[in-house]
């Protein structure tokens, strides 16, 4: 009976002893499963990064294709020019690129930045004229729009009014 009695207590003591690895095995499996998505989104945040880098820089050449379309005379040239620069807005689109729209609408300090203002009779603080295309990358501003803003004329009328 001794011997049946240690034999349970031994049982007992590898039984516990096997729970208790068991459970940090799990925790280290929790540890490393949390370790291993942590990675993916510091690597999806690090690629990210560099396209935006990367984005930035393009868009200045980006910029110089734009401004250069007006000014060509032969239509040969123009259009192979305005096909280079569709093939790259499209590539630049691909990359999560959105130019931000702004003519018309409320300054927005997210998304605008305000270069000069104009007295007429619109609406205060409505964008009256894109002066840089402002750009977003996915969700992300990486150039604010460069704007006009309208600064609001009140009306004056009447005998007292200056």
């Amino acid at each position: 009976m001794d011997e049946i009695g240690q034999l349970k207590t031994e049982l007992e003591e590898k039984t516990k002893l096997s729970e208790d690895r068991l459970e940090r095995l799990r925790y280290l499996q929790a540890e490393f499963d949390n370790y291993r998505k942590w990675q993916e989104k510091e690597k999806a945040a690090i690629i990210a990064l560099a396209n935006e880098t990367l984005i930035k820089d393009l868009l200045v050449v980006f910029d110089d294709l734009e401004r250069a379309l007006p000014s060509l005379t032969h239509e040969k040239n123009k259009a192979g020019i305005e096909m280079i620069y569709k093939n790259f807005n499209k590539i630049l689109c691909a990359y999560g690129l959105q130019p931000i729209p702004c003519l018309g609408k409320k300054f927005d300090p997210q998304f605008h930045e305000v270069l000069c203002t104009e007295k007429c009779g619109k609406e205060q603080n409505t964008v009256l004229e894109e002066l840089e295309k402002g750009y977003q990358l996915k969700s992300k501003v990486i150039r604010p729009s460069k704007v006009k803003i309208a600064e609001h004329v009140m009306e004056e009328t009447g005998e007292n009014n200056g």
